[in-house]
């Protein structure tokens, strides 16, 4: 009986089984690397190397020195910053050799198999980990398709484009290629369709870059207020962003010029260091995104009610009765059903209110306390401070106003209330015609506040000290008109005491019969009072009290005096 053969046919099955087994990917990779180290790219190793550098060449179309190339950065693939010299110093060859392969580098980042982060004049690169993840599955890595995408999508490739410029690991040219291409991608989509009939009254392309930006800016980072620090992570170079940001503060930018972008600004104060998108531009980019659920409302610029401190405010009857009613009203349920049918009815269905009186009767802190009670913010504007010394500008900053105003109408669950307080300067009787251009412009910012009053949709409240000056025209326009006297003497003896409870029933009487003031009077008293009782550590005496009263008066006078005025509350 012949014995079988079973070491060496043993021997000769594995040998074969290994033949027939191809080497993976990442194998071959792993044969060229042992080889190219400290070969200096000598042609004895590209002939050792040829079988494995023909495999990944034929599987990734690449050339034989991308080939290469590739393989030292897959072996360095662990770290992020990469340096050329890196590169000569694992292969032992001189740095102009690898600098004569710079073109072969930049196929491997536009393949986006590399990426290159450019920092002044120097250049590190990384290798993306789905590309090593590729590579470890034996498939040749293939971008994103981004092709049918929607418009959250798309903006999802934005968010990535943009990061990869602020890492500088694209250029601004690269980067807007990539942007274009990306709309090329999804013609059918409302925003691209937007951004290239923009981009038809566009004289370069910087113009249509920072459009991108900030719609980036807008919609990715929820950022509305862009300035020249954001630009410099867009464009290649500072004197570019310079150029920028003067074309900008000038007026001449074709951005600014086509209301595609507006000045920001802080209630009502136009910066010229920061820009926002128009709301006409949102409205004709963003129609496809709900901006009102995807984007966290900006309230940086509002007082939130949550941070507004109850108070008990004490009014005469007359304003409590308004008062109630008002705060009734704009209880939400109440606010929503009486709009509808003011709606239906063909009415204009925003409220504009005016608090008139003089100061310290509570306008302001009414105002507060009703944004509280009915769980709305407040917008604040001090209109008198919104006139420009720059010609024009100030007829910008009101429309301003109401451009963010009704930006919060349209993102807020519940309208916020825009206040203008001591709206006097604006909204007394208008100049004559034919006087100084001041005249002229204080006449064209009543006209857009008459507007815009017309047409408003939300909440609006003017606190004024001066009402025999009220034009007509904004009269009329006041739905609600409410009047702050000063506190009647029941009403000024519960200030005392909520401000002061520390005081008899007969001092209070007395405060309130000897001294005609109002609520802000009172409690400017009841600081100074609050402060000596801490200075002093001792409490004031009801005499001390007394002359806290008679200094609050602008005139030296020895006898408990009323002033004639008649008003309400605190301020």
């Amino acid at each position: 009986m012949k014995p079988l053969k079973t070491t060496k046919e043993g021997v000769d099955n594995s040998k074969e089984a290994k033949k027939k087994s191809p080497k993976t990917l990442l194998q071959h990779i792993e044969s060229i690397i042992e080889l190219v180290e400290n070969s200096g790219l000598s042609e004895e190793f590209y002939q050792k190397a040829k079988r494995s550098i023909t495999f990944v060449s034929k599987k990734m179309s690449l050339t034989a020195n991308q080939v290469v190339l590739f393989t030292v950065f897959i072996e360095k693939s662990d770290d992020n910053r990469i340096y050329l010299n890196e590169l000569s110093s694992f292969i032992k060859c001189r740095n102009i050799k690898t600098i004569s392969l710079i073109s072969d580098i930049d196929e491997l980042e536009r393949r986006r198999l590399i990426r290159c982060c450019r920092e002044e004049s120097k250049h590190t690169y990384r290798v993306p980990v789905e590309v090593v993840r590729a590579i470890k599955d034996n498939v040749v890595y293939e971008p994103e398709n981004t092709k049918g995408l929607t418009t959250k999508d798309l903006f999802k490739h934005l968010y990535r484009l943009f990061k990869e410029r602020e890492n500088r690991e694209i250029s601004s040219d690269v980067l807007l290629g990539e942007l274009r291409s990306l709309f090329a991608d999804n013609p059918s989509l409302s925003f691209c369709q937007q951004i290239n009939e923009y981009e038809k009254v566009f004289s370069d392309e910087d113009s249509s870059l920072l459009l991108l930006f900030f719609c980036h800016m807008y919609v990715n980072l929820d950022d509305d207020c862009v300035g020249e620090r954001d630009l410099n992570s867009v464009f290649d170079e500072k004197w570019m962003v310079r150029s920028m940001m003067s074309s900008l503060q000038n007026g001449q930018n074709e951005l600014l010029e086509n209301n595609i972008l507006e000045n920001s600004n802080d209630n009502g104060f136009s910066d010229r260091n920061y820009y926002k998108l128009s709301a006409a531009a949102k409205e004709k980019l963003f129609v496809e995104l709900d901006i009102k659920t995807q984007q966290t409302v900006h309230k940086k610029d509002l007082i939130l009610h949550e941070n507004i401190t109850a108070k008990q405010l004490f009014y005469n009857d007359r304003e409590q009765l308004q008062i109630t009613q008002l705060a009734s009203l704009l209880q939400q349920d109440n606010f929503q059903s009486v709009q509808e049918k003011l709606e239906k009815g063909g009415l204009r269905k925003g409220f504009a209110c005016l608090f008139y009186g003089a100061p310290g009767t509570g306008k302001t802190e009414t105002a507060y306390q009703i944004a509280h009670a009915t769980g709305r913010d407040i917008m604040m504007v001090d209109i008198s401070e919104t006139k420009s010394v720059w010609y024009g500008e100030s007829e910008k900053l009101i429309k301003g106003i109401f451009d963010k105003y009704k930006n919060y109408l349209k993102t807020s669950e519940v309208a916020p209330i825009l206040l203008f307080n001591e709206a006097d300067a604006v909204i007394g009787k208008r100049k004559e015609e034919g006087r100084g251009s001041i005249d002229q412009t204080e006449n064209a910012i009543q006209n857009i506040l008459l507007q815009e009053m017309e047409n408003l949709e939300g909440i609006m409240i003017a606190t004024t000290n001066l009402t025999q000056n009220l034009d007509k025209a904004f009269e009329r326009r006041f739905l609600y008109k409410i009047e702050f006297d000063k506190p009647c003497t029941d009403a000024k003896k519960k200030i005392w005491h909520t401000m002061l409870p520390a005081l008899s029933e007969e001092d209070r009487l007395i405060l309130a019969n000897d001294y005609d003031f109002s609520g802000g009077q009172i409690e400017n008293i009841v600081r100074k009072y609050t402060v000596d009782s801490i200075l002093n550590g001792t409490t004031p005496s009801l005499e001390t009290v007394h002359s806290y009263c008679q200094s609050e008066f602008l005139y030296k006078n020895t006898e408990r005096r009323r002033i004639g005025f008649t008003y309400s509350s605190t301020n």
